[in-house]
């Protein structure tokens, strides 16, 4: 990925811009330590016609993988942070409409990687909620609230085990 050139850098931030979404999604998931899972994604759309231009880009690019959905539109993601870390530092400086989700992305990640405490692991809930007035989402279900709303069901449950609450 390192030899990748700085016209196509160029070229990926528009295609970001116009035809792309970057959001971090917060899913229940009862195998991870505080109950959710933080899933980052940056996603390119494009008609199927277009599939063999989307399969081009992705091998320049070198990440992420293409899924041909129903309603003919390829869509190519990339979910892996090392990845989007990499595609959000390159693409910035030419990035025009998604700028702020790209740097609340990278925030995102670094905040990530430093929880050691349910607080720690809220505030990224936090920063994620910001997506909502960046972004257009309709199907997000999952916030602060209910994060802290599971975090207290759990630890009444730890609390009732040990005896050491009420009834």
């Amino acid at each position: 990925m390192s030899n990748i050139k700085q016209q196509d850098w160029a070229y990926l931030a528009g295609f970001l811009d116009a035809d792309g979404s970057i959001y971090v999604r917060v899913k229940p998931n009862n195998s991870y330590r505080y109950g959710f899972q933080i899933s980052p994604s940056v996603v390119f759309f494009q008609s199927s016609k277009e599939k063999e231009k989307m399969v081009e880009i992705q091998k320049i690019f070198e990440a992420g993988y293409l899924r041909e959905r129903k309603d003919g539109i390829t869509e190519w993601t990339v979910g892996d942070q090392k990845s989007i870390r990499f595609i959000m530092e390159n693409t910035m400086p030419f990035l025009r409409l998604k700028k702020k989700q790209a740097q609340l992305m990278l925030d995102v990640l670094d905040k990530k990687s430093e929880v050691k405490t349910k607080e720690d692991f809220v505030g990224v809930v936090e920063r994620i909620d910001e997506f909502k007035t960046l972004n257009y989402s309709k199907k997000r279900k999952n916030d602060k609230e209910k994060v802290l709303a599971k975090l207290k069901f759990n630890l009444n449950i730890e609390l009732k085990k040990k005896n050491l609450l009420a009834p």
